[in-house]
């Protein structure tokens, strides 16, 4: 979901060694609609390149579902939609959601596909966190998802990690 931190997640993760990719840098393309898709052939490039030992996708566009089986695991940045709303509509590295027409259908995808992007969840993080709580939380979900108590969709609260 716009505003829920993938972008800064990323860059962190990034700067950490990890091999990441944020899907809005290069690797969309504009529907009909209006809307954006990921490019298919270059997302299943992305997926089929075996360079690190675990890669990082960050993402929100109506067809990332057809990619879902080729993910070890799924996890939703979120926070609640005043946090999401004020950080969309601050936020100086992304112009997405400025537009009034823009800011109404981020409204309507928190409302209608963010629900959705949560059942497909295997984990929920909520980044209220601070940002290294978020990053270290998505590293214990992705490295040691067996020691983390709660089924699937539980909020993850971060484990102490060194950064």
């Amino acid at each position: 979901m716009s505003g829920s931190g993938k972008s800064s997640v990323v860059a962190t993760l990034s700067a950490l060694g990890h091999k990441a990719v944020d899907t809005d840098d290069g690797w969309c393309e504009p529907t009909a609609d209006g809307r954006r898709q990921w490019r298919e052939e270059a997302v299943a490039q992305l997926l089929a390149t075996e360079d690190a030992e675990v890669l990082f996708v960050a993402g929100c566009e109506e067809n990332q579902g057809r990619f879902r089986a080729s993910f070890d695991h799924v996890v939703l940045l979120t926070a609640p939609l005043d946090v999401l709303a004020d950080r969309v509509r601050n936020r100086t590295g992304n112009a997405y959601g400025k537009d009034p027409a823009e800011f109404a259908r981020f409204l309507a995808d928190v409302r209608d596909v963010e629900p959705r992007l949560r059942a497909a969840s295997d984990r929920e993080i909520d980044t209220r966190m601070p940002l290294p709580d978020v990053v270290g939380a998505l590293l214990a979900a992705v490295d040691t998802v067996d020691a983390v108590d709660g089924p699937p969709g539980t909020v993850l609260r971060p484990l102490p990690r060194t950064f």
